[in-house]
């Protein structure tokens, strides 16, 4: 088969090829970002691409980010940074900012100065420390309570005015943090999920044009996120993966410039889609991606965020063949991403940590390495290193 561009970059990095050295971009630094032809830019018009990981735990009935019990969290943040993240996704359920809800399982030796801080009060203090380390935040909204996620972005527990109400106060609390980037509206939506067909109960478009406004409203500044759904008419892909829809009928902001979309994609380790069973896996694999999500970015028509891919295998099983070609697609296609997870403790896809809370896994950090933007330095314009794009 005769493949070019992105699908021979692709295919090429399943199949084991090497990489070129990294070459130089632009610096960045803290603070807003736009959005403009598919790229995002800082206040200064320099690009900006998200390099980052997903440290989870502050959706769950622990009320924090997970490994607490094992390890300082600057030290975490230290080594998050150190392993070439520019970014962190922070998933969060709406039950953390309940009176009831109190940050459990942390070693407080090793954590004294989060002693009697509530959900809310943690979470503070987690993004001033990405702040301090030049890491921007994406806040997640993961799961309406800590028990389970939601097809829809509202249950009867956390309606759809909780969910805006939620948005518009955390957009207030963080308008002067530069560090935190946007708002992940509502993660994976799927099952009764629509898009564009009008139906006020499931059109997850018009509930993000209603969420993202009222944010903008709030807070000019941040960038709004859009996943996508879990199946357009007969086209079925992973929860949140499938933006098809965002092309006849995109998402509508009164700052279209905030606008980012967002898809998940995982292998053949989470759930065995037909596309790894085809005869052509992996050449099949840039047509799959550009159908769902990635004709958005390629195509020039608003930036996109992989906000979650990941999996146990980077070798040359069918799970690491996908995951180098989705890494090395993502980097031609000037695609962001943060990658699930840092935790260890991830059922399907394991983490970046190993299982001591401590060693990181050197293949995994290795093939993320060929596509890092640089973490910009806090409260100046430097930058630590220079990306790491082949």
């Amino acid at each position: 088969m005769f493949l070019t561009g992105l699908a021979a970059t692709a295919v090429a990095a399943a199949c084991g090829a090497g990489s070129r050295p990294g070459r130089s971009r632009p610096e960045n630094r803290l603070g807003s970002l736009s959005a403009r032809s598919g790229r995002l830019y800082d206040a200064a018009g320099r690009e900006v691409r998200l390099t980052g990981v997903n440290w989870f735990g502050l959706e769950t009935p622990n009320f924090a980010p997970h490994g607490l019990w094992a390890r300082n969290w600057g030290e975490m943040l230290d080594q998050i940074a150190a392993s070439g993240f520019n970014s962190l996704r922070l998933p969060f359920s709406n039950q953390l900012f309940e009176r009831d809800s109190r940050p459990n399982s942390i070693d407080l030796s090793k954590n004294p100065d989060l002693d009697g801080l509530n959900g809310l009060q943690l979470l503070d203090r987690i993004i001033g420390g990405a702040a301090s380390r030049g890491l921007r935040v994406v806040l997640d909204r993961h799961r309406p309570a800590a028990d389970a996620q939601s097809e829809l972005w509202y249950t009867d527990r956390v309606p759809e005015a909780r969910w805006i109400q939620d948005w518009v106060m955390l957009a207030q609390r963080y308008r002067d943090q530069p560090a935190v980037a946007g708002a992940d509206l509502h993660n994976e939506p799927h099952g009764a999920a629509s898009w564009g067909d009008g139906d006020q109960r499931t059109d997850w478009r018009l509930a993000a044009e209603r969420a993202g406004n009222a944010i903008l409203a709030a807070n000019p500044d941040w960038l709004i996120i859009v996943e996508g759904i879990e199946r357009q008419g007969s086209d079925g892909y992973w929860w949140g993966g499938n933006l098809a829809g965002a092309r006849s009928a995109p998402v509508r902001l009164s700052r279209p410039g905030k606008l980012v979309y967002s898809a998940h994609d995982y292998g053949p380790g989470v759930y065995s889609q037909p596309w790894f069973k085809a005869s052509d896996f992996p050449h099949n694999l840039p047509a799959v991606w550009r159908q769902h999500w990635a004709y958005l970015v390629l195509e020039r028509i608003a930036p996109v965020l992989v906000g979650e891919f990941g999996g146990r295998s980077v070798g040359s099983d069918p799970e690491g063949t996908w995951q180098r070609a989705l890494v090395a697609y993502l980097k031609e296609s000037a695609a962001s991403y943060a990658y699930w997870a840092w935790n260890p403790d991830s059922g399907d896809t394991g983490g970046i940590l190993q299982d001591d809370w401590q060693t990181v896994d050197r293949a995994k950090l290795d093939l993320l390495a060929g596509y890092q933007w640089p973490r910009a330095a806090a409260g100046s314009a430097a930058v630590t290193g220079v990306p790491r794009v082949a």
